[in-house]
């Protein structure tokens, strides 16, 4: 029998990784740019490059929604007040003053919009591939700033010893979102959601391939009125 099983990754919390939050974690990372008003031109790479190693927080993921109020609807723009503010003062400006809100699935702490769909989809038809996926170490520390499939799928197949599809320069990818993440000590299962995510898609796992779609959920609607200007 053809063996199919189809998985929607739930990151629901397992609980606190001792006792710290992921709000103190991030309470603890300066920026490292001066900045008092977080915009287009500089919330995503200051954040990103701000995001520092720690034990309850690997990986800070701008979703799709959340980069198009900057890249595409051009109306998020948040105020700092703070004089030396921290990574935490960031999310909170944004969460408080723009459309973004922010969602912690252990271990990713998740950028979004309410059209983001929070829970990447996997279809597994070889165990032995997704098993060595889970077994697979990520790059210690990455930040993807903007990046394309084409950028990412050469680091992919590298780091996982299979191949992927869509191919390099393939038209298929040019509906994927953009990536913009950065993460430290990622297990290779975990990078893959991260990457889903950042990206919205959706992945099935074949032997020794792993195939990237477009993900076509939408939660729902943004409700324009929450900031009324």
């Amino acid at each position: 029998m053809r063996l199919l099983l189809s998985l929607l990754v739930c990151l629901a919390p397992l609980g606190v990784r001792g006792a710290e939050t992921w709000q103190t974690a991030l309470s603890r990372m300066p920026l490292n740019t001066h900045v008092t008003r977080l915009v287009r031109t500089n919330c995503v790479q200051v954040m990103l490059n701000s995001f520092q190693s720690n034990d309850v927080v690997k990986a800070l993921i701008f979703m799709p929604g959340a980069t198009d109020e900057f890249y595409m609807f051009r109306r998020a723009e948040a105020n700092l007040t703070n004089a030396s503010p921290s990574l935490l003062d960031a999310v909170n400006a944004l969460t408080n003053q723009t459309l973004i809100r922010v969602t912690f699935h252990p271990p990713l702490l998740l950028l979004h919009t309410d059209e983001d769909p929070l829970d990447p989809v996997f279809t597994i038809k070889h165990l032995a591939t997704f098993d060595k996926l889970e077994q697979t170490l990520f790059a210690p520390h990455v930040v993807y700033n903007d990046r394309d499939w084409d950028f990412l799928m050469p680091i992919l197949t590298k780091t996982y010893h299979v191949h992927f599809s869509p191919r390099f320069h393939s038209r298929q990818s040019w509906h994927f979102y953009r990536h913009s993440f950065a993460a430290w000590n990622l297990g290779g299962w975990e990078a893959l959601q991260a990457i889903t995510l950042a990206g919205k898609t959706c992945v099935t796992i074949e032997r020794k391939h792993l195939i990237f779609e477009g993900d076509e959920r939408v939660r729902t609607t943004p409700k324009l009125d929450r900031f009324p200007r």
